[in-house]
């Protein structure tokens, strides 16, 4: 009865030490030595209520491993993200397409995450500002009519 005692303990104390040396060998890499990105967050500046607009994000594999994109998850409906999983050789460029509808009233702000393989991710950012045209946008030109009568 005095050995379970002291082996109980032993095996539970073994087995966490194991425990910590496998969860070492399965951390990410920093994405920063994967892949170099064009741009992390856009502006796409004033642009008009409802009218869709859309950027690329350009990256490069710069390890010497390949790579893949496993998901690209938008953070809300009016995003659209356009992408093709690879896998990427070193060297390889590639993108995401980014759309947005435009319909957010003012300003908006909107994050994509970039999910690549060996559990590595990437925060895109994008934002701006929407606009609406008045319902009489230009004053009437009375001229044309004056001039129409005169011919």
């Amino acid at each position: 009865m005095k050995k379970w005692i002291f082996i109980l303990p032993a095996l539970f104390l073994f087995s966490g030490v194991k425990a910590q040396n496998v969860a070492q060998d399965t951390v990410a890499t920093d994405i920063s030595k994967m892949v170099s990105f064009s741009e992390l967050d856009h502006d796409f500046g004033k642009i008009p209520y409802g009218k869709p607009v859309e950027y690329s994000v350009t990256m490069k594999n710069i390890s010497s491993k390949p790579i893949g994109i496993k998901d690209v998850v938008k953070s809300c409906g009016c995003t659209t993200p356009e992408w093709s999983a690879g896998p990427y050789a070193a060297g390889d460029t590639f993108n995401v397409k980014l759309g947005f509808s435009g319909y957010a009233d003012g300003s908006f702000s909107k994050l994509v995450t970039i999910y690549f393989d060996n559990g590595l991710t990437q925060v895109i950012k994008f934002h701006g500002e929407t606009f609406k045209a008045p319902d009489n946008a230009a004053p009437a030109n009375t001229a044309i009519s004056k001039m129409k009568n005169g011919l």
